[in-house]
């Protein structure tokens, strides 16, 4: 007891530095447990993927569709239970920055396919009936005000022209993960506009998505799709739903990397902090420990009186800096809006945040402490007076 006491004491005894020290520390946990949660946004697609389901595209690229008659082809395949369709829309809400997914669905199948979206039956019933009705997320209604009833127009960038949606439903998530940020629309409104303006796009979609009765066959079933079609006009590439998404993720890995990056040396830059505010306390206290050890008190006792002192301010820092990342993540998801549909901070983060403010107290004590272990007495009585 008398021991936490003395650690106590000699951390409050310069209350600016220590008080600036923690600052730094605070400053630091946030920043490291917001990049952090960026990164694992970023992964939040892939993470909250369905092992039972399969992502089928033109073999070429995203940009080339494939033909509406592929669908009844897929749905005879053994091991499939479900099929449905979705077409990228790529609108503008009034300016760029407004950016959130709108696809164009079968809306007779797409939600059996995603169950984890949830929508009452009462809107459902009303967006099946309204061709131009559209169902949009919880994230994407509490960003933009929407309501029921309201009107989405967008600007079109792949189907140029202007469009005009009524929002029919709003669907949440099932969890917490769940992705509430998309706007989806009827595909069939979608290609029958394109009839009536003779457009050469017609009867064209997108992706395929697939259900699947047993995730251990999700290779075999693959396979087998893309054998149907090989030598088409458009081959296909069948993959399930996480390696879909983590091809996206793939396109920006060098910016997930920078991030990762700069959230060590955010780590990297306060430990230098912290090990030169040990450093100077140990130098001012020379004396002290040189008396301690003429009274008897080994190098382990001064020792622990450091890494005491160092791990209680690197301590402090963090519980604040926790406490406080859960505010300003919160802050950060209003402002970039419906750019990151999952946007949480995990416990694996809180966790990483703690042990990192730990390795840096620990590890800024490591040279004062091995010095004033070391410290003659002689040497350190003479600086007193």
């Amino acid at each position: 007891m008398h021991f936490l006491k003395l650690i106590l004491r000699n951390t409050l005894r310069h209350k600016l530095r220590t008080g600036l020290t923690v600052l730094g520390i605070v400053v630091a946990i946030i920043a490291f447990g917001l990049l952090r949660t960026v990164v694992d946004a970023w992964y939040a697609g892939a993470e909250g993927a369905s092992a039972t389901r399969l992502v089928t595209r033109n073999a070429i690229s995203l940009a080339f569709p494939l033909p509406i008659n592929y669908h009844e082809r897929i749905r005879k395949i053994q091991g499939v239970t479900e099929i449905t369709h979705a077409s990228w829309f790529g609108g503008i809400y009034i300016t760029e920055k407004n950016f959130f997914p709108q696809f164009a669905v079968d809306v007779r199948t797409y939600f059996d396919v995603y169950p984890e979206f949830l929508i009452s039956p009462a809107e459902m019933k009303a967006f099946m009936s309204d061709r131009k009705g559209c169902v949009i997320g919880r994230k994407v209604a509490d960003t933009y005000g929407f309501k029921i009833g309201d009107t989405v127009p967008l600007r079109g960038t792949v189907y140029p022209g202007a469009w005009n949606f009524t929002v029919r439903a709003i669907y949440d998530g099932a969890e917490a993960r769940t992705d509430t940020s998309q706007l989806f629309f009827h595909w069939d409104y979608l290609n029958e506009t394109l009839k009536k303006a003779k457009a050469r796009r017609t009867d064209w979609v997108g992706v395929y998505v697939i259900g699947i009765s047993d995730s251990d066959r999700a290779a075999e079933i693959s396979i087998e799709v893309d054998k149907i079609f090989k030598n088409s006009l458009a081959e296909t590439l069948t993959e399930t739903e996480k390696a879909f998404q983590l091809g996206f993720v793939s396109m920006t890995e060098a910016i997930v990397i920078a991030i990762r990056i700069v959230s060590f040396v955010v780590i990297f830059i306060i430990l230098a902090v912290m090990a030169n505010t040990m450093a100077m306390t140990a130098r001012e206290r020379i004396s002290e420990y040189a008396t301690l050890k003429a009274l008897g008190f080994g190098p382990r006792f001064l020792a622990g009186l450091i890494y005491g002192e160092s791990l209680a301010i690197a301590l402090a820092g963090a519980v604040i800096g926790i406490l406080l990342t859960f505010p300003v993540a919160d802050r950060f998801s209003k402002q970039v809006g419906t750019l990151f549909p999952v946007f949480g901070i995990t416990a694996e983060t809180i966790y990483m945040q703690a042990a990192a403010a730990i390795a840096v107290g620990a590890a800024a004590a490591v040279l004062p402490a091995f010095r004033a272990a070391r410290v003659p007495i002689a040497e350190g009585l003479r600086s007193i007076g």
